[in-house]
């Protein structure tokens, strides 16, 4: 079986019967789906009723089970990204949800409101942004692991062969995933960011490529997931491979982000920045070396970054990480710390200048991947940086663009992009583009994650920190607190049951919408009579809203308030 999926479909609907039709040349495949048993069959175009209705879609995303029954959901806009190695690359912009159920009179109106907020939670995760998927690449592994790989890697189905890691809607393919001979139906979607440009350095093109892809183990939002789960599991763990394509050459580097991998929390509590708390009686050791164990045997080398404060609430955890890396003893794993608040205070933002040059030799060391236009390869990376803070969003970035900038100088010199004694930091054209990327790759693992845009992107577009940077700064950080504490239950929830960490269970005598809530949130947002699993979505909050907005807004005209900020 080839690894592809089928690019065109039309979905044709009757009321027994979702039937879904391949259209790609010489495709006579029709993907049936039976709306009462459920039954998934495969047959052929000349089952197609003439009387269904019929309408266009770009990809099956899977099936999910609500209260009301089954529930197909497909891609109906997508847009196109870039071609990478002749392959189209395409973000889906739109979904439909489908219930298999031609009525709801089945249902009591608990029930039916029930079904009405698990409807709107699916909905929710769908109008993310970030959704990739490619129905002839296969996005979720690395150009070095797909460079070693066997012929029969080769002739599996993309879903088969994909990094379960990365494909957010593994669960919702589960049933199709089980069926071999429909697996040409079933495209996994890659959650993260995805950006290409065509560039040009002393009048030599070559591709850059930069990719970022969500972890869907341990997903979820600021605050609500952090540190690790018993299989060492990080929470906010994101891939990132920069990629350049020339004259038939590849080159790549991969970085990783993600949580301190220790059991510790620090949940929404009303405060600007709740106390993280370090779980005093759980084996840290145990999920720690999990953790680890799976990133040398994915990645090779660790070399750790670890850009939270040396004092203040974030020492606990940075001394535990310390500790940790040094009572695992592993040859493999380097721990670095480096205060980045402290090091970049009063905008000395050249002063990263430091840490770039405490680790260069290991970079050096590390190397990069490269493969030359007849396929062999000429370098392979042998392990990566693993940077966080405390989010593993905006020193995070920051700090991952400087690393990519050190690598690609190298690999664009080795492949003769670049002439000696150049630096791409002239390149004006080019760094551009490249500052803008990464600034973009901030904002949307942040958007993901802590639901604003992401701090410090002034530095990462410009080179330097600027006033207006940190008025943004402060506005986002404002947006951020809102939503952690007074919506991001809601998108937590709405994650995990997209990622099928909970399921709907019709036979369950009380569903969790109708939990009582805690009295302090009954305070806080008055006119909600449930605790999450969550009975609202943000607009429902507006009047808290209101009252931000306006607090915020006068926090922001306080003459002194930039001051403090910096």
């Amino acid at each position: 079986m080839a690894a592809t999926t089928y690019e065109r479909l039309k979905l044709h609907v009757t009321p027994e019967k979702f039937y879904v039709e391949a259209c790609d040349d010489g495709a006579d495949d029709v993907l049936i789906i039976d709306r009462v048993s459920t039954e998934v069959t495969l047959s052929v175009k000349k089952d197609i009723p003439p009387s269904a209705v019929t309408r266009p879609i770009f990809g099956i995303l899977g099936t999910i089970h609500l209260v009301a029954g089954n529930y197909l959901i497909v891609i109906t806009k997508k847009k196109k990204i870039g071609e990478f190695f002749n392959h189209v690359i395409w973000k889906a912009t739109d979904f439909d949800v489908l219930s298999y159920k031609k009525t709801m009179l089945h249902l009591t109106d608990i029930q039916l409101q029930d079904n009405k907020t698990f409807l709107a939670m699916m909905n929710h995760v769908l109008s993310m942004d970030g959704f990739y998927f490619s129905t002839t690449y296969d996005l979720t592994h690395t150009l070095q692991r797909l460079s070693n790989t066997s012929p029969e890697f080769q002739e599996m189905s993309l879903l088969e062969r994909a990094d379960q890691r990365f494909v957010w809607n593994g669960h919702l393919l589960r049933e199709l995933s089980a069926q071999p001979e429909v697996h040409r139906f079933a495209l996994p979607v890659l959650h993260g960011f995805i950006t290409m440009h065509s560039c040009s350095i002393n009048g030599k093109y070559f591709d850059w490529i930069l990719i970022s892809r969500r972890s869907c183990f341990r997903a979820g939002v600021r605050y609500y997931v952090r540190g690790i789960d018993s299989e060492g599991h990080a929470a906010n763990f994101v891939e990132t491979e920069q990629i350049v394509h020339y004259n038939g050459s590849r080159a790549s580097f991969v970085q990783t982000r993600g949580s301190i991998p220790l059991y510790w929390s620090q949940r929404p509590n009303l405060k600007y920045k709740p106390l993280p708390l370090i779980n005093k009686v759980a084996n840290h050791m145990d999920g720690f070396q999990r953790h680890f164990d799976s990133q040398i045997i994915i990645y090779g080398k660790q070399v750790i970054i670890n850009l939270v404060n040396q004092k203040g609430s974030e020492k606990p955890l940075e001394q535990a990480f310390a500790t940790m890396v040094s009572s695992l003893g592993n040859g493999m794993i380097r721990y670095i710390a480096f205060d980045f608040h402290k090091e970049c205070k009063n905008m000395r933002w050249d002063r990263l200048s430091i840490l770039l040059d405490q680790v260069a030799e290991m970079q050096d060391e590390l190397s990069y991947f490269l493969v030359d236009p007849a396929g062999v390869v000429l370098s392979t990376q042998e392990g990566v940086f693993r940077s966080n803070c405390m989010d593993c969003l905006d020193r995070t970035n920051v700090i991952q663009s400087l690393l990519a900038r050190r690598s690609l100088q190298a690999q664009l010199q080795r492949l003769g992009v670049l002439h000696v004694g150049q630096k791409l930091e002239e390149q004006d054209e080019f760094e551009k583009i490249y500052k803008n990327a990464w600034a973009d790759n901030a904002n949307a693992c942040a958007k993901q994650y802590a639901g604003t845009g992401a701090l410090k992107t002034d530095f990462t577009r410009t080179g330097k920190r600027t006033q207006l940077g940190l008025i943004m700064d402060g506005w986002n950080s404002l947006i951020r607190y809102y939503k952690n504490n007074f919506s991001d239950g809601f998108r937590q929830d709405s994650i995990d049951l997209f990622l099928g960490n909970y399921s709907v269970d019709e036979l369950e005598s009380h569903s969790p919408l109708s939990v009582p809530r805690d009295l302090k949130f009954l305070a806080v947002t008055p006119g909600q009579k449930h605790w999450p699993m969550c009975s609202s979505g943000e607009s429902q909050a507006s009047e808290h809203f209101l009252l931000f907005f306006t607090m915020a807004k006068t926090l922001l005209m306080l003459p002194d308030w930039s001051k403090k900020k910096r």
